[in-house]
């Protein structure tokens, strides 16, 4: 499912498994995902397209970090140095964060390749060290580095997000070495020794960063097209230039999309045909609600209602391919319903019957956002 979808978002963690129940049948189980994620390791959480944590299916990790995480890195380490520099905290920021780094490294190859960030500070203290924030602003802060640094590990592919410290909703993580934790079943994903990012051979991430935007823009016109070329320079984070040189390569068509030019996959071309009716329960930030900048088409004028002020979607009701309101789990384990539009008794019927089918799964599990919207948070008012 995760492939089918490019890639799942999991800022939320919350996300990932609801967005796979919302799409198999019958609904894959917690336990299933959680041994996808961290028994057979199938899925991997990384830092990639807009600075934003997804699950992705293994074989995609060297796609999606040469094409997007690596850049994401620089740019976040980057951010890092400056910090550092206005803190004096050393003469040589950037020699000072190398050796940070390599240290971190150390002691998470000296645990046996997992620790927490609270573990990876007693151990290396300078993990500890603090910045200000937006100086001189009326919100400024003083931060410890441990969370910047940690990112910045990530984003360059030398560490992973493991498995949750508490239950499948938590929001930390144990940290892994990529090279200890990522699967290697012919023994060419991994680098030599117990350290260092995991670059796997594929024919993409070893043609360079341009054939790896290209495989992922390919991907993500196979889930997402035909579709606006803008939708996918926002889905990517990538440049005009860049999108437009990624579709190129990957043998996509240009065609007009309501007025403003889009791509399609030349497989693609054909009508679709109309499925079977259906009703869905989406989760905050599910794929398909975050898979294009432009909703219009599907969201009507329901956007204020489901989406907070930064653009995070909140839960989502779909009835045959369009959004017709929003839903939240109550205290008491209720999902309650909020239609925006009438849906006729047979999409009344259909909308209830899901949400009974989700309430059972989730049975004694509780779940907030976490960013909230106006809908989800007057239904649990």
């Amino acid at each position: 499912m995760a492939r089918a979808m490019v890639a799942l978002h999991a800022t939320d963690p919350a996300t990932v498994y609801l967005s796979i129940r919302a799409r198999t049948d019958p609904p894959t189980t917690a336990d299933a995902i959680e041994e996808s994620l961290y028994e057979r390791r199938e899925l991997v959480r990384m830092l990639a397209m807009r600075r934003t944590v997804f699950v992705v299916p293994a074989e995609s990790v060297p796609i999606v970090q040469v094409s997007t995480s690596d850049r994401v890195g620089r740019d976040q380490r980057t951010r890092l140095l400056r910090l550092l520099a206005d803190a004096d905290v050393a003469p040589r920021p950037e020699a000072w964060l190398a050796d940070v780094e390599k240290s971190v490294l150390a002691a998470l190859a000296a645990r046996g390749g997992t620790a927490t960030a609270a573990e990876l500070s007693a151990a290396e203290p300078r993990l500890k060290t603090t910045v200000l924030l937006a100086a001189g602003k009326s919100y400024q802060a003083s931060q410890a580095i441990t969370s910047r640094v940690l990112l910045v590990l990530a984003a360059q592919g030398e560490i992973v997000r493991g498995r949750p410290v508490g239950s499948w909703l938590s929001q930390q993580y144990r940290w892994a070495l990529a090279g200890h934790w990522l699967p290697s079943p012919n023994g060419e994903w991994m680098p030599d020794g117990t350290s260092g990012p995991a670059r796997p051979a594929t024919p993409a991430a070893a043609a360079g960063e341009q054939a790896a935007r290209a495989e992922l823009a390919r991907q993500w016109l196979a889930a997402f097209g035909p579709a606006p070329i803008a939708d996918l320079k926002w889905w990517s984070g990538w440049t005009l230039t860049q999108v437009k040189k990624a579709i190129a390569e990957c043998g996509a068509v240009e065609v007009e999309i309501a007025g403003t030019t889009g791509a399609v996959l030349p497989d693609d071309l054909a009508p679709t045909g109309e499925p079977a009716p259906w009703a869905a329960l989406l989760p905050a930030l599910d794929p398909t609600v975050m898979g294009w900048q432009d909703r219009s088409w599907f969201l009507d004028p329901h956007g204020p209602a489901l989406f907070d002020t930064f653009g995070n979607a909140g839960p989502t009701i779909w009835l045959n391919g369009r959004v017709v309101g929003g839903w939240a789990q109550r205290s008491d384990g209720e999902i309650a319903l909020r239609l925006f539009e009438d849906v006729g008794s047979e999409g009344r019927q259909m909308i209830d019957d899901e949400a009974g089918r989700l309430g059972a799964w989730l049975g004694e599990v509780r779940v907030t956002p976490r960013f909230r919207t106006p809908t989800e948070r007057s239904l649990t008012a």
